[in-house]
């Protein structure tokens, strides 16, 4: 059967339609080319009315009447005057072109500052683009830069924010090494003093540069909204995590991008371990993280600083002890661990008898450890074991029990810390200047971005786990007693602390950690008291736990 061959309207329609798009767009740009100077004169009008509008608005009510009668009489005048009205109306004209005319220059290129930085930085990355046997090399010396460069931007100071770079495909992308010699390259020839974003496209041989703002420094502690067992580390970037929580700055709200560390028995980073210089911050982000577990757990503090950072957390509900020696540090330590594997005793018990968890194990625990490398030469010099050998339990078992552990560190002792709390604390923080060697063994991936030598405090980075390494600024949460913390975060911290119920005057009562009045006669377990803890120091409390808790520091023994 012959094949009948399709209508002309359906085999010749789609070039008809071409053709005709083609004419209507050539008409159009006629059209506009044509009228022009009635599109300006019009604008001009336009610009005109709206500038009598205004100063008519702004005329007093008492000089409007004699205004009228000015312009009334000026019409009248010109009205009167042979060719008045015609030499009115071409003047009326003119303004109206001169008033819209289109002031704004089109550029269609960088400018000669602009364009030398273009060419610099496309002449320094010949060597790394380029090798002898390319028979057409895209990166060559005097070569055309705008076949490398494909996007590019400058801010009003003529520096570089984003550059979109094409190298050929034989470039070893593949090799750290090789990628960090394009990135301090480039960082070096953009402009120092910012923070630059690399993004690596692998697959299509393309790298863009962008510079990154800077994260703001004016959220400070508050209330931030989460649920329990979600503790807010800082802020980050909106394009690096997909939820947002309403913050306070200043006077406003808005919404900031949070990097949220979740614990507890179903977390996969249940500790944590910050680092940083001197003046970082971490001591700041352990005052921060501890304000917002207060709210849904209680919170054992050892500082080795010995400065008294804590002292307004002291005597406060749900703070169990705020220690600064060695004796209180061993002692609470000792009590955290014999915590842990009393509540892994009861849940495995309710468990096994097919009831409920306790909710005595239910509440989180806390501990906060400030430089514990501080007490491992006292200890050695005392004959005493280490603070930190007392973390094994709550480390390796703590998810269960619902014991968080976070130890902030300097980089000066961080060889101290032992191999335990390195190899549990798989959240990481980093805060202040440091190196990408640094950043590369803290945190185990390098940035993304290369960090400013001047930083503000609380600024760093922060990965969970194996996740992806982002930017963080820790919201200002500073000793609220310190004479050089302005009004404002003073209030903001104080207002977040809770209530006292324990008296701060050294008294006896308030110092001494006696059993529960129900609690088990000594004799009924073995119990290993350990030294005599002497009076508390400057700044530190001693207090009782929660009846739901076993007396500090009394020890629980373990159970098989």
């Amino acid at each position: 059967m012959a094949r009948r061959p399709l209508p002309r309207i359906l085999s010749s329609g789609s070039a008809h339609i071409a053709r005709s798009r083609e004419m209507a767009r050539s008409a159009a740009d006629s059209a506009t080319d044509v009228l022009h100077p009635l599109i300006t004169i019009t604008r001009g009008l336009r610009l005109l009315a709206g500038t009598g509008r205004q100063k008519w608005a702004a005329t007093p009510k008492e000089r409007r009447g004699p205004a009228l009668f000015l312009v009334a009489a000026v019409v009248l005048v010109v009205a009167l005057v042979p060719y008045g009205p015609l030499l009115a109306l071409i003047s009326v004209m003119a303004v109206a072109g001169w008033k819209g005319r289109d002031r704004t220059p089109v550029r269609t290129g960088p400018d000669d500052a602009e364009l030398q930085r273009l060419r610099s930085l496309y002449e320094a990355l010949v060597p790394y683009f380029s090798v002898p046997e390319d028979p057409s090399p895209l990166f060559a010396h005097g070569g055309e830069w705008d076949k490398a460069f494909d996007e590019y931007e400058f801010d009003a100071d003529g520096r570089l924010t984003r550059l979109r770079v094409s190298y050929p495909p034989y470039f070893t992308d593949g090799e750290y090494s090789s990628r960090v010699r394009i990135e301090h390259l480039m960082h070096a020839k953009s402009g120092r003093g910012r923070e630059y974003l690399f993004d690596w496209d692998e697959e299509g041989n393309e790298l863009v540069m962008s510079v990154l703002p800077p994260l703001p420094t004016g959220i400070a502690a508050q209330r931030f909204v989460t649920a329990p067992g979600e503790t807010v580390l800082g802020f980050t970037d909106a394009d690096a995590v997909r939820r947002t929580v309403p913050v306070m700055e200043g006077d406003e709200t808005r919404d900031a991008p949070p990097v949220v560390w979740r614990t507890g028995a179903r977390s996969t980073e249940p500790h944590l371990l910050a680092v940083g210089h001197p003046g970082s911050g971490t001591t700041s982000l352990l005052r921060s993280i501890a304000l917002q577990a207060l709210a849904h757990g209680d919170v054992v503090i050892v500082e080795g600083n010995g400065t008294g950072e804590y002292a307004s957390l002291g005597g406060r509900t749900g703070v169990l002890a705020v220690e600064c020696g060695l004796s209180g540090a061993l002692s609470g330590l000792e009590w955290a661990a014999n915590e842990t594997e009393r509540r892994l005793i009861a849940a495995n018990r309710a468990r096994q008898s097919g009831h409920a968890v306790p909710e005595d194990t239910k509440r989180p625990l806390w501990l906060l450890l400030d430089r514990p490398s501080a007490f491992a030469h006292l200890a050695a010099a005392d004959g005493r074991p280490d603070p930190q050998e007392m973390l094994q339990v709550p480390l390796r078992h703590g998810r269960a029990a619902n014991v968080t552990v976070v130890v902030a560190e300097q980089f000066e002792t961080l060889d101290a810390l032992s191999e335990t709390v390195r190899t549990h604390t798989r959240a990481r923080v980093v805060l202040g200047a440091a190196t990408r060697e640094e950043l590369e063994a803290v945190l185990g991936a390098p940035p993304h971005t290369i960090p400013t030598p001047d930083i503000p405090t609380g600024r760093g980075y922060a990965r969970l786990g194996t996740g992806p390494v982002l930017r963080l600024q820790v919201p200002a949460t500073p000793d609220p007693y310190d004479d050089a913390t302005s009004d404002a975060h003073r209030r903001a911290v104080l207002d977040l602390l809770p209530d006292r119920h324990t008296p701060l005057d050294g008294s006896a009562a308030a110092a001494t950690r006696a059993p529960e009045p129900d609690a088990e006669p000594p004799g009924s377990a073995p119990h290993d008291p350990g030294p005599e803890p002497g009076p508390p120091a400057a700044g530190q409390v001693r207090q009782r736990p929660r009846q739901s808790t076993a007396p500090m520091p009394t020890a629980v023994p373990a159970e098989g």
